[in-house]
């Protein structure tokens, strides 16, 4: 019976020398939840990197997919939230597949819990360089001067880019839980429960697998003495840890990794 809804993020394909393995394992955790998974949540950087041509299809990927095409045309409902390595994949997996893509977190109920959800880059502007970056990325002056520059050039460019961005990060010990006060995710969380109620908060980006309770005052002038908390639950990656959520009929979610190890 398919009633779960699964959440994976950070796979970064096309990255690294194991992409291709990291691909495969991804293709076959698909297969495994097939059978009672209902809605599917792919929460950002699922490529490493993407650009949609009008006419061109970026090289490589099609295990991935091809396995998606296939879970949707069994009637699997499938959201892709776009990241900051995957922002440029506009519409081709809308019209490929019927994804619901995502550029920014959205609010969703599920089995009588209502959910953030969302990538989590730029959240909290904790980094005002990166937010600069971007907001240019996402330009359309940037989406054009790229489409005009040969892919050959570009897409080199791009990959050198995020792999040295990722050993930058996990060389300054970024990958872990920096503390309330750094985590952007965590300050943005907390702005928003100030004004409305969520049972659980998913998120992926900072590739470390966490559960925690996020509680703030209610701004509410009905409520000032009220405070407002969620779960906010970080997906981890698929990267390095083959991380994934899932929420049960029951309403709970579990954090767990292909290697069945449940958090």
């Amino acid at each position: 019976m398919r009633d779960k809804v699964y959440f994976v993020s950070d796979a970064h394909l096309g990255s690294g020398a194991d992409t291709l393995e990291r691909e495969r394992q991804l293709c076959q955790w698909l297969d495994s939840i097939k059978e009672d998974c209902k809605t599917l949540m792919l929460l950002g950087d699922i490529f490493d990197f993407w650009f949609s041509y009008k006419y061109l299809v970026p090289r490589g990927h099609t295990r991935i997919l091809g396995k998606l095409a296939e879970l949707a045309d069994s009637g699997i409902e499938i959201h892709f939230f776009i990241g900051n390595h995957d922002m440029w994949v506009f519409d081709y997996l809308t019209q490929e597949f019927g994804a619901i893509v995502h550029d920014e977190p959205v609010v969703m109920e599920f089995y009588g819990k209502r959910f953030l959800i969302g990538h989590g880059d730029g959240l909290g502007h904790t980094d005002r360089w990166f937010d600069f970056v971007r907001v240019f990325f996402r330009s359309r002056f940037c989406q054009r001067l790229f489409k005009m520059l040969p892919s050959s050039f570009t897409f080199g460019i791009a990959h050198r880019w995020s792999d040295s961005n990722k050993r930058k990060h996990a060389k300054k010990d970024m990958l872990r839980y920096l503390g309330d006060d750094r985590e952007g995710i965590v300050i943005y969380l907390k702005e928003r429960l100030k004004k409305e109620h969520f049972d659980y908060c998913v998120f992926g980006h900072r590739h470390t697998p966490l559960i925690m309770r996020v509680t703030e005052l209610s701004d509410d002038l009905d409520s000032q003495s009220l405070s407002n908390s969620a779960t906010y639950v970080n997906t981890g990656d698929w990267l390095h840890n083959r991380n994934y959520a899932v929420l049960n009929p029951d309403g709970e979610m579990q954090l767990s990794d292909y290697n069945s190890t449940a958090f």
